[in-house]
């Protein structure tokens, strides 16, 4: 069985408080882009025990430490289902807020779940999936979705102007990495008390507005240090994007132009 995990963008996205567990809530906007995707393959085996092969992107992890893996415990430990072997080609970068791990991980959920008739329904694969990471659950229903908590309450939202009609663009600068932690340690705690606009609201607007509109906090954190990542955001616009923004906490950056 062959799938095709594919990656996501945010739209906005507000650090809005500290919670007592450490972690961040949120307020964005996730939205689904199928233009690039890593190839994940999962067939059964008569080992008792299940193995991961990856190639494309290298990983700066050890294959045994691969998200899909920790999908497949999960179900293992809940159903009993039996090792599979997994192949996976990374195509999308990790460490630039696309979302690619947590892709790999929500549809070998799904895989897992059609391979062996679990029956899991469509709410109780994305619990499974926040478990495995805060954002892996958008990948389970695949559509746009206005994200609360750490990002993992999820409200499906219907964006007025059809994305379809537009070009995404999606770029890191070379040898650019930010990792989560990095971000997180820059954000201004005071910065909470500042209220945001609603983002359910901008997104409404015509697309030549979102520039004012609709903004991702870890900009402020990550410009700074990572200067030519704030140059390719800029450059977008020169190119003639009607909006550009990094993604999630970074490194890419998306702009999207007119076809």
């Amino acid at each position: 069985m062959i799938s095709y995990p594919n990656c996501k963008i945010n739209l906005g996205l507000h650090v809005v408080g500290k919670r007592p567990d450490g972690y961040h809530d949120l307020e964005t906007i996730f939205l689904p882009v199928t233009d690039l995707c890593d190839e994940l393959e999962i067939n059964g085996t008569q080992a008792a025990l299940p193995a991961i092969a990856q190639d494309g992107i290298a990983l700066d992890n050890a294959p045994e430490d691969n998200i899909c893996l920790r999908a497949w415990q999960l179900l293992h430990d809940e159903f009993g289902i039996p090792a599979v072997n997994i192949r996976l080609k990374k195509n999308i970068p990790f460490g630039a807020g696309l979302g690619g791990g947590s892709s790999d991980a929500a549809f070998t959920l799904k895989m897992l779940n059609e391979m062996f008739s679990l029956g899991l329904s469509v709410k109780e694969l994305e619990q499974r999936a926040a478990r495995l990471g805060a954002d892996c659950a958008i990948f389970i229903k695949n559509e746009p979705a206005y994200a609360t908590g750490i990002g993992d309450i999820l409200e499906p939202i219907e964006l007025l102007i059809p994305l379809s009609s537009f070009l995404i663009k999606i770029e890191i600068p070379e040898g650019e990495h930010v990792s989560t932690k990095e971000a997180y340690a820059g954000i201004d705690n005071s910065s909470f008390l500042i209220p945001h606009s609603s983002l359910k609201e901008a997104v409404r607007r015509p697309i030549e507005e979102w520039r004012d509109l609709i903004v991702n906090d870890f900009e402020a954190s990550v410009f700074p240090s990572h200067p030519a990542i704030a140059a390719l955001k800029e450059d977008m616009y020169r190119r003639g994007a009607l909006y550009a923004s990094m993604t999630g906490s970074g490194a890419a950056v998306f702009g999207i132009f007119r076809r």
